[in-house]
């Protein structure tokens, strides 16, 4: 299959489709922050984020949400080589955690600019209570609006281990109320986190892919893992999930997201994540080892899912491992050689 000369399906391809032409990504700042850092769930946030709260190319918080974009877009105008429009990022810490008043004013000023196409706003699932969810389904009358949720993993060992401080239920009800209110939902994946082998990493690309496999290989998200985890059924706002059916066959997990980002693991300067690595060193993916992986999730994804990101660069000033990563450009390249060299497409093994 082909994707306007790719084998997957790129968000550009999708962007084009949805608005005829390029569209690009302003990164912006809501000033908020996150449950995982004030103290309500925790201090420090997740173990691999940085200060900027996974926000460290976003604009200044001081300038208004209309300042911010017409300051991202004379970055972005330097890249365009035609006409294009925009879609409005929230991006650092947790964009829905703020009285609904906050929300209210800096969406619906992204949302009302001119030169806006969709808005796009990363969250956590625990942070989307009713009335934002309203909210959200309101301004998607007017324009597209997306959420993007920072899930990484499925295996509760692993989040435990980086501190994300929900359960899986908690994300599949969020899911679950984003698409009954017509909202276009991703999921972050993160590849490389500590203590997952590379099939756990499978693992999570298959659950979000909608495919089951039989019980044994999905005993760590029906209740106790292959890493000794175990979880509550019930989500935080007291939703509840199906895990009938010891053959694999009836769990009704509801909808699948919309897209996807699959991120290698930074270990990046200042976080937590780093005194860990420096103080007992564990293995990071190498380029190559990577390069397989990815394509291997890529394999399992449903054609219809669009890819938002099939690698990533971390602040070059802060990342320190791994250092291949920096270079973008050859790893994108060796990435599509690889697709060819392989013979394979998103998708090639959807379903199992």
């Amino acid at each position: 299959m082909d994707w306007n000369g790719k084998p997957y399906h790129s968000l550009d391809y999708e962007l084009k489709k949805q608005f005829g032409h390029k569209v690009y990504k302003l990164s912006l700042n809501g000033g908020m922050t996150c449950p995982n850092r004030d103290g309500t769930l925790g201090r420090g946030g997740c173990i691999f984020c940085s200060a900027g709260g996974s926000g460290d190319f976003a604009a200044p918080v001081m300038d208004s949400v209309h300042e911010q974009i017409e300051a991202a877009k004379l970055q972005v105008q330097r890249k365009m080589s035609g006409p294009g429009s925009y879609i409005a990022y929230f991006q650092s810490y947790t964009n829905t955690y703020a009285p609904l008043s906050h929300l209210r004013t800096v969406f619906t000023d992204a949302v009302l600019h001119p030169d806006t196409a969709a808005l796009s706003i990363a969250t956590r699932p625990d942070c989307l209570g009713p009335d934002v969810v309203d909210l959200l389904r309101e301004l998607n009358q007017i324009k597209p609006v997306w959420v993007e949720l920072g899930l990484q993993t499925i295996h509760e060992s692993t989040a435990r281990f980086i501190r994300r401080g929900y359960t899986l239920p908690v994300y599949e009800s969020a899911l679950r109320r984003l698409k009954e209110a017509g909202i276009t939902v991703i999921v972050h994946v993160i590849l490389g986190l500590p203590r997952e082998t590379r099939e756990m990493m499978l693992d999570t690309v298959r659950y979000l892919a909608g495919n089951m496999r039989d019980a044994d290989g999905w005993s760590d998200m029906a209740g106790s893992g292959n890493d000794g985890s175990s979880w509550n059924s019930s989500g935080n706002d007291g939703s509840s999930w199906n895990s009938s059916g010891n053959d694999g066959s009836s769990r009704n997990r509801g909808p699948t997201a919309d897209g996807i980002k699959l991120q290698l693991l930074h270990i990046l300067e200042g976080t937590d994540l780093a005194r860990i690595y420096r103080d007992t060193p564990f293995p990071v993916l190498a380029m190559e080892e990577y390069l397989d992986l990815v394509i291997d999730c890529v394999e399992l994804l449903p054609p219809d899912m669009t890819i938002h990101r099939i690698t990533g660069d971390g602040p070059k000033k802060l990342l320190l491992s791994p250092l291949w990563s920096r270079n973008k450009r050859l790893v994108l390249n060796s990435l599509h050689r690889r697709f060819k060299e392989r013979n394979t497409w998103q998708g090639k093994h959807f379903p199992l």
